[in-house]
């Protein structure tokens, strides 16, 4: 039965905290003693237009928490609690958020809508509510259904087919559905709130139309719809009729032929004179056929250009009047449009899009652009000359270096020159083009670059006068120092060419991130970025007193941070990135100063500085600062090797909290990682930590609240952990062994039509074998039996994962590898295994054949441990 809660739902409201806290209090007591009669309460107060507005609002949201949440873990339990709940409860609710649909307040019938659509989402998969669609489609047929009805109907037809799989509805439910949206959108419908409700509508269920599209008759009605909803004239039918468009480029590419041209009319009248908000998604339909047709070229082969899909080439029939449309939004700019982070608009979708085209089509733009810049790049309008570089740093990648290099190596002075430019604008427009063409066309190790010795002075004169500009400009100069340096790692003699200027340069990053307007647009994190990449590419046997000097300067501002006056919140994350920044350089410079003999030992006097410093960071409890400092303690551990044993007392505590922090994934995943580098620093010397680690890696994969992704490394660990203790590793088995076993079922029913998936599913079963790797190895030398037991288990797995032809060349790699540790730590024992493993010899076959060499010298030496295993008697 449902109670009178109205009183509660305003108390909770009330701007007196005591008032709010019984409320609050008394609403979560009836909650906890009797679900079903609290969401029934909720569901009767939102269904009663005569209660005040702001108590069904809270009940709506309470409502809506009450079936759904961000969290994977906290949704599965409110899913669990609404299934438990009493059948004749759930009817009642549902009755009463169905009539709410017809309610006269707009808050109340939208916020129905959403909550309909969550139960939906919970039920019809499960198929607990096969009348829910029927119930629907009826308000929408009656005579006397007002139009407040339809439109709340329409909108929760729209969430349902968002909130559920295309699976989940039969064909002739689909076409209903269809109807009712599509008649809902026509232009006889005389209600535009109608109308606007069906056109989102069919946005959420174009994904369930497949069968729809591929009849000629529905399709072109269908279509008719949508571009007649595209002339409406109301703003908002016009924009979601544009956003149906789009993703119909994506979803019916292969069906679009016939009805290209009204679009490209439609698109291009859009552009030149509708809404901002409807020419960008104008803009965008383009955008997402380029999508289509590079993924399309992706999978061509390249001899005879055959695809499994059709490619229609809309692009290149398209080019002569979609370029000069796309290159007329350029000049749109905002006046604010630098000054901002997240600021999306015209110019800056055409400009994106003219970048795609450029990739889909190569050398066919050069000629339709060049024409536009040359007209433009000089005008006294800023607009004019900031878009002509804009159209020129866009068209840079997708034609051919031999197109391109004329038309840069002309330009490369002009660009020079106009960071001089009186407008701020067009300097952080040609700073970005100028990082474009240093990291699309500067690369020496291939042979090509627009960068010489003739002209390397001048450029960097300019980017380091350059990068005393506002802090905007000064950020994307930044970005073209970094692709500069970038070009020269493992390019041999040309890194040289770097070495004299590199005092300078890092003097100006430094004093660039010490600036205090850095904090503004991320200046002082771009700089700190760029100046990773300058002593990472730098030729260290050339500049290893340059960067050497670099080491305890950066640890002095690393100590100055820790005595901060910290007032505010505010305060703290400043410090927080900023130490962040600082651990990364640090990370950086140790990773660069022992991987040389000569530079070495200068890490190894002043460890016991740097992990001091980086103990006193942890302290501050930054999570931002966490994660940094964690890295560079790895490469610090991997830099002394057994000398980290000294420190580990100290460290193991942060150890510990990074490993229990489920909060902040990344920060666990990282500290997992960690544990790696100190098993290969200090080898069996990690031994007494090892209870605490594996207690800890153990717990985290056992926890449904901690974030999927830490999950695969936790299994390499295992196998990092085994290598460096050996034998010890025996009293982890019972625990580790049933994990990597469940793991490894959970990979066989993973659903591999989600990209997202298979690429964790290829992560999983990578680590699962790195972890039997290690595990094997470890016990190799002593106590390799341990090991029988659960060897078959292995053996089924390699031949799934054998069969599977998706699976990634790193997780064949690791098949391989330890196809051979296992011949190689259990030797004779492997006969009965292998008896009946043919898809042994076949994927060893496969790894030979291969043309990369990594793999075939992996696959050499397993055939060679096999062959040795089957060659002793026993």
């Amino acid at each position: 039965m449902a109670l009178e809660i109205t009183q509660y739902l305003l108390s909770a409201q009330s701007p007196d905290a005591k008032v709010r806290n019984e409320a609050e209090t008394t609403l979560s007591q009836f909650r906890d003693q009797n679900l079903s009669g609290f969401l029934l309460s909720l569901s009767v107060e939102l269904a009663n237009d005569s209660k005040p507005t702001e108590s069904r609002r809270l009940a709506g949201i309470i409502l809506k928490n009450s079936l759904d949440a961000k969290e994977a873990a906290r949704k599965d339990h409110l899913v669990r609690q609404w299934v438990a709940i009493d059948i004749s409860f759930k009817s009642q609710i549902k009755h009463s958020l169905l009539s709410t649909l017809g309610s006269s307040v707009r808050e109340a019938s939208h916020t129905a809508a959403q909550v309909v659509a969550k139960i939906a989402s919970i039920e019809v998969p499960r198929k607990e509510w096969p009348e829910l669609v029927g119930l629907l489609l009826s308000n929408m047929t009656q005579p006397d259904s007002p139009a407040s009805l339809k439109q709340a109907t329409l909108e929760t037809l729209g969430y349902v087919c968002e909130e559920i799989s295309n699976e989940d509805l039969v064909q002739d439910e689909v076409n209903a559905v269809l109807t009712a949206v599509v008649q809902g959108m026509n232009v006889t419908e005389q209600n535009s709130e109608v109308r606007l409700a069906a056109t989102r509508a069919l946005y959420n269920a174009l994904d369930f139309a497949r069968t729809n599209f591929d009849n000629e008759m529905e399709r072109n009605y269908i279509m008719k719809v949508i571009c007649d909803a595209a002339l409406a004239k109301e703003t908002e039918i016009r924009q979601a009729a544009f956003e149906c468009l789009v993703s119909i480029a994506s979803t019916y590419y292969e069906v679009l032929e016939p009805y290209m041209p009204r679009i490209f009319e439609l698109t291009s009248n859009a552009v030149k004179g509708d809404e901002e908000a409807v020419a960008l998604q104008a803009v965008e339909f383009w955008s997402s056929i380029c999508d289509e047709e590079l993924e399309i070229q992706d999978y061509e082969v390249p001899e005879s250009g055959d695809s499994s899909a059709p490619h229609s080439h809309f692009i290149q029939k398209a080019l002569p009047t979609l370029v000069p449309m796309l290159l007329e939004t350029l000049l749109k700019q905002d006046e604010e449009q630098d000054q901002e982070d997240g600021i999306w608009n015209l110019a800056m979708a055409g400009g994106t899009c003219l970048g795609l085209v450029a990739r889909t089509v190569g050398d066919a733009i050069v000629p339709l652009v060049m024409p536009f810049v040359e007209i433009n790049i000089s005008k006294t309008d800023w607009r004019s000359r900031e878009a002509a570089t804009y159209a020129f740093g866009s068209i840079l990648e997708g034609p051919s270096i031999e197109k391109l290099s004329p038309m840069v190596n002309a330009g490369l002075e002009f660009l020079l020159n106009a960071m001089h430019d009186e407008n701020s604008h067009v300097k952080d427009t040609t700073a970005w083009t100028l990082s474009r063409i240093f990291e699309l066309l500067h690369s020496p190790a291939t042979g090509f670059s627009v960068i010489n010795p003739g002209n390397l002075q001048r450029i960097l004169g300019v980017l380091l006068e350059s990068v005393k500009d506002a802090p905007h400009v000064a950020e994307k100069v930044c970005g073209a120092i970094y692709f500069l340096a970038q070009g020269y790692e493992d390019a041999g003699p040309s890194s040289s060419l770097l070495t004299p200027y590199l005092p300078d340069i890092l003097n100006s990053l430094i004093t660039t991130a010490d600036r205090s307007d850095g904090s503004y647009s991320k200046l002082r994190s771009s700089a700190y970025e760029t100046l990773n990449e300058v002593v990472r590419c730098s030729n260290l046997s050339e500049t290893s007193h340059i960067i050497s000097k670099l080491l305890p300067a950066i640890m002095s501002k690393l100590e100055q941070t820790l005595n901060l006056q910290i007032v505010s919140s505010d305060d703290r994350e400043k410090q927080g990135d900023l130490q962040a920044s600082l651990c990364g350089v640090l990370q950086v410079l140790i990773q660069k100063l022992s991987s040389a003999d000569e530079t070495k030992p200068l890490i190894l006097q002043m460890a016991d500085q740097i992990i001091l410093l980086f103990l006193n960071v942890f302290a501050c409890r930054s999570s931002t600062v966490h994660e940094e400092a964690m890295l560079a303690i790895g490469a610090l551990a991997y830099a002394v090797g057994p000398e980290f044993g000294k420190y580990m007392q100290e460290f193991y505590k942060y150890l510990e909290m990074g490993l229990q922090n489920f909060e902040e994934y990344q920060v666990c995943s990282i500290s997992v990682g960690v544990v790696g580098d100190i098993c290969r620093a200090l080898d069996d010397k990690i031994l007494p930590y090892c209870d605490g680690i594996m207690t800890l890696l153990l717990k985290d994969l056992s926890s449904g609240e901690l974030h999927r992704s830490v999950k695969p490394p936790i299994f390499s660990c295992f196998g990092d952990i085994a290598l460096a203790i050996g034998e010890h590793f025996e009293k982890y088995i019972s625990y580790a062994l049933p994990m990597m076993q469940s793991a490894s079922e959970v990979c066989a029913q993973m659903d591999n039509s989600d990209e997202e998936m298979m690429d964790y599913g290829n992560l999983l079963r990578r680590s699962i074998f790195e972890a039997y790797s290690g595990i094997l190895q470890g016990f190799k030398n002593s106590k390799p039996d341990l090991m029988l037991p659960h060897a078959s288990h292995l053996v089924q797995f390699l031949e799934l994962v054998a069969k599977d032809k998706q699976r990634d060349e790193s997780v064949t790699k690791a098949a391989v590898a330890v196809l051979g540790d296992l011949a190689d730590a259990l030797g004779s024992n492997i006969k009965v295994l292998f008896k009946d493993s043919s898809f042994c010899m076949e994927l060893l076959r496969e790894c030979l054949q291969s043309d990369d060499d990594q793999l075939k010298e992996t696959a050499t030496w397993t055939q060679g441990m096999i062959g040795r295993a089957f060659s002793v008697s026993g």
